[in-house]
């Protein structure tokens, strides 16, 4: 008769179901980023709709909603992507220059990405 520890160990391999195999067939989404707009004080609102119309094809309304916030909470979120989207986006906000309209802005305005909460 044989004991139960024995039992277990001659069971077949097919009883025992391979979690990693079921798990690599489903197809996995990747991590989501923001894109992060900082406020400062040498761009003006006209500046920063621009930027956000050109660089992510924001409409108008839109654009003027995001720098409302940006001037008032010190921060928006402009987009939320792919880490090397948000990078490539985040690296275009701090290429775009500086504002033409106000004599003391050195260059463009900062930027960050950061991982969008699970």
């Amino acid at each position: 008769m044989p004991d139960s520890a024995s039992a277990v160990i001659d069971a077949p391999e097919a009883v025992i179901p391979d979690r990693a195999a079921e798990t690599a067939k489903k197809p996995r989404r990747q991590p989501r980023y923001h894109v992060v707009l900082w406020n400062d004080d040498d761009h003006t609102y006209a500046y920063v709709i621009a930027m956000l119309r050109r660089l992510f094809g924001h409409a108008e309304e839109i654009a003027f909603r995001m720098a409302a916030e940006v001037d008032e909470q010190g921060r928006v979120i402009v987009l939320t992507t792919t880490k090397e989207h948000a990078e490539l986006k985040r690296d275009q906000i701090h290429a775009f220059g500086a504002d033409r309209l106000i004599a003391r802005s050195q260059g463009s305005m900062w930027a960050s990405i950061e991982p969008e909460p699970a």
